[in-house]
C-alpha cells in the first residue's frame, strides 16, 4: 500500500471506483494523517447508518442529501457540510444526484488497495 498521494490530483487520470449500486469514488490527496475522497451518488441511493473510528468532515459540492448523524437529521444542499466525530453512526440518502467531498483523520486505509 502507497503511503502517500501524489502532490497534484489530477480527476481526469483517476480511475473511479465502483463501491456499490449507484455509487462511485475517487480517492483524491492522502497520508497516514488525511485522507479526501470525492463520492459520486445517484439519486434514490441510500448510505446505510454506519461508524467509524476516523473523524469525518464532508462538504456537499452538488445533489442534495438527507444526512443522519446520531439522532438528527437535516437536508443538505451543494455548499452545505457536515461533522462526524469518530464511532458516532451517520449514514445519508440521496434526494438529488451529487458529488460529496469526504475527508477523513487518519486516513481510510480500508479504501486503499
Amino acid at each position: 500500500m502507497k503511503k502517500n498521494s501524489d502532490s497534484y490530483q489530477i480527476a481526469s487520470d483517476i480511475q473511479w471506483e465502483n463501491v456499490g449500486e449507484g455509487v462511485v469514488r475517487q480517492i483524491m490527496a492522502y497520508d497516514e494523517h488525511l485522507m479526501m475522497v470525492k463520492v459520486k451518488c445517484e439519486k434514490g441511493v441510500v448510505g446505510p447508518l454506519h461508524q467509524h473510528p476516523h473523524t469525518q468532515s464532508t462538504y456537499v459540492a452538488s445533489g442534495c442529501f438527507e444526512v443522519s448523524i446520531g439522532d438528527e437529521k437535516k437536508t443538505l444542499k451543494a455548499g452545505d457540510g457536515y461533522y462526524v466525530a469518530p464511532n458516532l453512526p451517520h449514514g445519508c440518502v440521496c434526494l438529488e444526484a451529487g458529488i460529496l467531498i469526504d475527508t477523513f483523520t487518519p486516513m481510510r486505509k480500508d479504501f486503499l488497495k
